[in-house]
């Protein structure tokens, strides 16, 4: 799950050091579209993103609105 996808950019980055990548496919089990849209600025465009589930919004922390699983029922007090 990224929040706003820096850090996927830098795993990319420190990859690129060891030679050249390729292809790139990355599996999210939820992501949110400006994580979205983040990455595809930033990797190449051939980059393959596999998303389960996507959700709408981030919140001012960089959250994913409204959370997953436990992580999001703890900070949504269910």
């Amino acid at each position: 799950m990224p929040a706003a996808g820096e850090s996927l950019i830098n795993v990319y980055k420190t990859l690129q050091k060891y030679g050249t990548l390729h292809s790139l496919h990355l599996v999210l089990v939820v992501a949110a579209h400006p994580d979205i849209d983040y990455i595809r600025k930033h990797l190449p465009e051939k980059t393959k993103l596999w998303v389960a589930s996507i959700d709408e919004e981030l919140n001012d922390k960089s959250y994913i609105v409204p959370g997953l699983g436990d992580a999001g029922d703890l900070a949504f007090g269910k």
